[in-house]
């Protein structure tokens, strides 16, 4: 491997590793009996089996959950169209990680493939001692927990990289090459337990990585830590410190880490159809915390969405961040980008200040915030566009 150029090092690694689409997945990790089932059963409204014994999820469960959006909300109050469509996150439900995981122990070498096939990780941990709910190790420790869990995924990415290199190395032999590629390379991290996402590569090693390895600690993760409710509603655990000082000193930040509380959140869903004594009920308490959830998940996957808005149709069309112009049309349909004129925008915060509850674009064309954008325009998120395009008919 040659030696790195400083010039091209890249210091966004979440947004350079992973693959370019717009069905994204972030999937649910942690020990058994975690709350991640629980989690995923309030978010996406299915009632998968949360039992209190291990390994009661074996198949990865895939749904999607509305992301929550005012912008969206005040669009579709504005038009009241026929037909509405918010953006979506993909989460997958996967079944909790043990010590040995990565040698098979638990069915852990199924557990970390389907682990290996989200793009973004929901990494539950547990923050609140019952003994009517059972731990794998008999004892709560949320610093423990997150030292096995990520030690399971560092040791197999290492069985992953090893195979990579066996594999590359006999198609090069085949070839009467010489293999050249360091077979140390990126273990020397994975050997310490410290994922390759928090490491600093060159655009050519991020890219080979991508192509060649698709390893696990390259996915981007959020920590959501369940507490009690008592302790979610008061904000304060004796767990908290020590997992927040964790994740920053193992290469997360401070808003990587979402305390909530499945048990607040039952609640708050059993008043679901009650909108009078749910609003009561937040008066003297917090909030949900599933919106944070939700939008941070989306954004960690470098995710936005612009809209289309018309008196048929509000909808939200999901791109990743630096889309250009021609792609976010394809994604409506292919003959969008193919004929892609130009892209007539207006930015949602421009049209929410000067709509004064109509509809014409006049007021924006007016003083010059409708604007026309051309094939090197970056979609922003929140953009409200109109597509111009032109193809030619099939002879």
């Amino acid at each position: 491997m040659p030696p790195k150029k400083a010039a091209e090092e890249v210091k966004n690694n979440v947004a350079a590793f992973g693959r370019v689409r717009k069905n994204l997945k972030m999937g649910s990790v942690g020990l058994p009996n975690v709350g991640k089932s629980s989690l995923f059963n309030l978010l996406t409204e299915k009632t998968n089996p949360a039992e209190n014994y291990p390994f009661c999820t074996i198949d990865p469960d895939e749904a999607r959950c509305a992301v929550p959006d005012e912008r969206y909300d005040f669009l579709c109050d504005l038009w009241k169209p026929p037909s509405m469509y918010p953006a979506y996150l993909q989460v997958t439900d996967i079944a909790g990680l043990i010590r040995g995981a990565h040698k098979g122990e638990g069915l852990g070498n199924a557990f970390l493939s389907h682990i290996q096939a989200v793009d973004g990780m929901y990494h539950i941990v547990r923050a609140f001692a019952n003994d009517e709910v059972l731990h794998v190790d008999d004892s709560i420790d949320p610093v423990r927990d997150l030292n096995t869990i990520q030690s399971e995924l560092c040791k197999k990415d290492l069985d992953i990289l090893a195979k990579t290199v066996i594999a590359e190395e006999a198609v090069v032999r085949k070839a009467g090459g010489k293999f050249k590629m360091n077979p140390l390379f990126p273990s020397t991290m994975l050997e310490k337990d410290q994922p390759v996402r928090d490491g600093t590569w060159t655009s050519g090693e991020i890219e080979l990585i991508n192509e060649k390895m698709q390893l696990i600690t390259t996915k981007p993760t959020i920590y959501l830590v369940n507490l009690t409710m008592k302790d979610y509603l008061r904000q304060k655990s004796k767990y908290l410190p020590p997992i927040a000082k964790w994740v920053t000193e193992h290469g997360g930040l401070p808003r990587d880490i979402v305390p909530f509380s499945i048990e607040f959140e039952e609640k708050v869903h059993k008043m679901r159809d009650e909108p009078a004594k749910l609003e009561e009920f937040f008066k003297e308490s917090k909030k949900s915390r599933f919106e944070k959830i939700v939008t941070e998940g989306f954004t960690k996957l470098g995710l936005q969405y612009y809209f289309t808005a018309g008196e048929k149709e509000i909808r939200c069309w999901t791109i990743q961040k630096g889309c250009l112009a021609p792609q976010a049309a394809g994604v409506i349909h292919n003959d969008f980008e193919k004929g892609f004129i130009k892209a007539e925008v207006v930015a949602y915060a421009d049209f929410k200040s000067l709509c004064e509850g109509g509809k014409s674009m006049a007021p924006f064309k007016a003083v010059g915030k409708y604007r026309q954008e051309g094939k090197t325009y970056v979609v922003q998120d929140g953009d409200i566009i109109h597509f111009q395009f032109n193809v030619a008919p099939k002879k």
